[in-house]
């Protein structure tokens, strides 16, 4: 059974995340998330340097249609690890498949961004019996090595400076989030969300692993991409933002090659964090959304 907690947290505004927190013991760990609305099963997985904070002006809209269920991963937002837990993105879709089997989740909608699609397409490519419809947002499903911007991220940031800045500064909560990855300038409450779940040194260390394996994790990306195979008759939407400098037109199409029958709708000037810059019309995109066979571009 979930158990729920509503913990002191001075430095979260409840006024931006109203929502009820829910834990649930998986292995071992003491997995936090929120679960909002009725009717089918939205299950929305974040990137790094987030949590699910990062989807609170998206689920007030989708919980009119959807039981909106935004989980943190281990060591990430008021999520804990149990003892020894590797925090690769290998360990952290195991963990969420175990997250969904002990909740009893299926027929599931599923939402991803930044790591969320390598850890939630692993699952589904796994899984794909549990799997109604997939909503891909600026991601990859793929072995990163060849795609050069991507690889000299991977090497500065899962690096030994890049380890340094974010253990030591807090770099990705209080830099990259409010100002690479969106457009929109975020209040001193809204950084404060972002960076509150990271105080110290220790706490940020699971942050310093996934730079590092994007390179890393190659052989676990390749079964990513294999298991897309199995993805191809689920309906999938591409919600794209097209001023993201990580994740580009290139890593789109690729996704549009791999899966054929996607539709895909063109998030205009939204950067990384699209849930930020376009949360409305990605909500809306999503409401709508209704497959039929053959490829669009909105």
């Amino acid at each position: 059974m979930a158990a729920t907690v509503e913990p002191s947290l001075a430095w979260l505004d409840r006024r931006l995340y109203p929502f009820k927190s829910c834990w649930v013991e998986v292995q071992g760990a003491k997995l936090h998330y929120v679960d909002e609305g009725q009717g089918p099963v939205l299950l929305m997985l974040h990137g790094n340097g987030s949590w699910s904070f990062g989807y609170r002006r998206i689920i007030p809209i989708l919980a009119r249609h959807f039981r909106c269920i935004a989980v943190d991963y281990a060591g990430f937002g008021l999520s804990k690890a149990c003892p020894g837990f590797s925090f690769k993105p290998a360990d952290h879709s195991a963990l969420i498949e175990a997250f969904v089997d002990q909740l009893k989740l299926h027929d599931l909608r599923l939402l991803v961004q930044d790591w969320g699609g390598p850890i939630g397409l692993g699952l589904a490519g796994r899984r794909p019996d549990l799997i109604h419809t997939l909503f891909i947002c600026n991601t990859w499903a793929w072995p990163a090595q060849g795609t050069k911007h991507i690889e000299r991220f991977a090497r500065l940031a899962g690096g030994p400076i890049g380890r340094f800045l974010i253990t030591r500064f807090n770099v990705l909560g209080r830099f990259a989030v409010p100002n690479v990855a969106m457009n929109r300038k975020l209040t001193k409450a809204e950084r404060a969300g972002y960076a509150g779940p990271y105080p110290t040194p220790a706490s940020r260390r699971p942050q310093t692993i996934f730079p590092r394996e994007i390179l890393a994790s190659r052989d676990y990306l390749a079964e990513v991409e294999a298991g897309l195979a199995k993805l191809h008759d689920k309906p999938t939407l591409l919600l794209w933002g097209d001023s993201d400098a990580g994740f580009r037109e290139g890593e789109l199409r690729r996704f549009q090659r791999l899966l054929p029958r996607a539709e895909t709708v063109i998030l205009r000037g939204a950067r990384h964090f699209v849930q930020e810059d376009a949360p409305e019309e990605l909500a809306e995109a999503v409401i709508r959304f209704k497959p039929h066979l053959g490829d669009s571009t909105i």
